[in-house]
């Protein structure tokens, strides 16, 4: 059996991860691909308590070295207790997010040595690393406007425009370092827009 593919879709706040994941899915189902849908920080019963822990808003400070572990934490789960499994059983994997969020947030947005979260990304994955990664990219007033009418915003949704505008750039910077695995999408274009360029993407992969 074929080994399945798997795909991360990146981005920041409310630049429609969610709606093309879906996308994504449909495209890979109507030419029978089985597929699983997942998210980070998350994906099983224990990585989603850790997610809960992260997400959570609290009194006490989170420390930045305590926020990069749990979420290292929650992806080692993930990944030796879903996604592989679901990769060597030929399915593909579609995953709201990956490592390549926590350079973005812990790195680029809190200022975390990239080395460090390099260190951590070798321990935990090997060499594993997605085959293809959709970066959905929009302006940070675009994406917080749409975030802020989903309701409620999360401990991360709350920080302030300066802190999304380094992770967009951190984001932006590993795209152009890994144009072969990254694929970058104007999320700020209309859905249609948004859809037919990520339907051309997969198509490509499919072709491979």
């Amino acid at each position: 059996m074929a080994r399945g593919k798997f795909i991360t879709i990146e981005g920041g706040e409310g630049v429609g991860k969610s709606t093309n994941i879906a996308f994504v899915q449909t495209l890979l189902a109507a030419r029978g691909i089985e597929t699983v849908l997942t998210r980070e920080p998350g994906g099983t019963p224990l990585a989603e308590e850790i997610r809960e822990i992260l997400l959570e808003q609290r009194d006490e400070k989170v420390v930045t070295e305590t926020e990069l572990l749990l979420m290292f934490a929650a992806r080692a789960q993930h990944l030796y207790q879903l996604i592989l499994p679901a990769l060597n059983e030929g399915k593909w994997v579609i995953s709201d997010r990956f490592t390549d969020a926590t350079y973005a947030y812990q790195s680029g947005g809190r200022g975390v040595p990239a080395e460090q979260v390099a260190m951590l990304e070798k321990f935990v994955q090997k060499s594993f690393r997605p085959d293809l990664t959709l970066l959905l990219d929009a302006p940070v007033e675009t994406g917080m406007t749409r975030a802020k009418a989903r309701g409620k915003l999360d401990r991360f949704e709350e920080e302030r425009s300066a802190f999304f505008n380094k992770v967009r750039k951190n984001y932006l910077q590993r795209a152009k370092a890994e144009p072969e695995r990254f694929k970058v999408v104007d999320a700020s274009d209309a859905l249609e827009a948004v859809q037919a360029r990520i339907e051309s993407i997969v198509t490509q992969v499919l072709a491979v």
